[in-house]
């Protein structure tokens, strides 16, 4: 019998790759553990991304800055703020970084999608996920598609980050094959410093983020066999105690989280000014 292929999307990948037990707690336990309570930086990224994926379903000829107001009230996501004060501020700040943000975009260039699923399977992965942009752009050998990706978190993005994406090189990746015609540029758009981080993939570079996704598919399918002939899955999918602990959708359920400070659900946003 041939061996399975290991079902991912860019968001599951990540999830072993920064905790192991993280990924056990969302994809193998059952019943899942309860999450803690909504985050405000993940409300506000909700918004910004189905705003810019909503401006871009209006006709060419309504594409302005002035339909933004309207677009971020209607996709608003209200959980994890800390008062209707700090929401308000939030708010101010995410329609400011819409507004530059569109003014520098020609409302005519048709991306090739936007909010759109691509797939693609090698002999281990059956890999889809969800790229916030596909830009259709006209390279040295003729048409390509480019990768970008929105950030509103932090800032001081630079060429490595798009250069080390394992989700862009793997969206780069399914796109080439979706579409047809070569994927290599892959782009992060800062949306609250207006900064582009990019990078240009090759072949080689691109299949060396393949090689290293399967690699950790296969240890991932390793472990869920140990678990399910009754290893114990403390053991197969230990925790990687750090930073991002305090984070941790599951921290209250893990003992390593658990040591970890605490952070309120607004605490990420709360930087930001009118």
């Amino acid at each position: 019998m041939p061996e399975r292929l290991f079902v991912c999307t860019p968001s599951k990948l990540g999830s072993y790759e920064d905790c192991p037990r993280r990924y056990r707690y969302s994809y193998v336990d059952r019943p899942t553990p309860p999450k803690g309570p909504p985050w405000a930086h993940n409300s506000l990224g909700a918004s910004v991304h189905t705003a810019l994926k909503n401006w871009y379903a209006l006709p060419v000829d309504r594409r302005e800055p002035e339909a933004l107001p309207s677009l971020l009230k209607a996709t608003w996501v209200r959980e994890g703020y800390r008062d209707v004060d700090q929401e308000r501020v939030t708010y101010r700040a995410a329609l400011r970084w819409l507004e530059t943000y569109v003014r520098g975009l020609d409302p005519h260039d048709e991306p090739l999608g936007v909010e759109r699923v691509v797939a693609t399977k090698t002999s281990v992965l059956a890999f889809n996920g969800r790229a916030d942009r596909i830009d259709a752009r006209q390279g040295p050998d003729g048409p390509e598609a480019v990768i970008v990706d929105y950030k509103t978190g932090r800032s001081g993005l630079d060429a490595d980050d798009a250069r080390g994406s394992r989700a862009l090189a793997l969206y780069a990746y399914a796109a080439g094959r979706v579409f047809r015609r070569p994927s290599y540029r892959v782009e992060l758009h800062h949306l609250p410093t207006g900064t582009v981080a990019a990078h240009e993939h090759t072949p080689e570079s691109l299949d060396r983020q393949v090689r290293r996704a399967e690699d950790m598919a296969r240890d991932i399918m390793a472990a869920e066999k140990a678990v399910a002939g009754g290893a114990d899955p403390d053991v197969e999918f230990p925790t990687s105690p750090g930073a991002l602990c305090s984070w941790c959708d599951f921290r209250k359920s893990c003992p390593a989280g658990q040591e970890a400070v605490t952070k309120d659900p607004w605490e990420a946003v709360n930087h930001l000014t009118v």
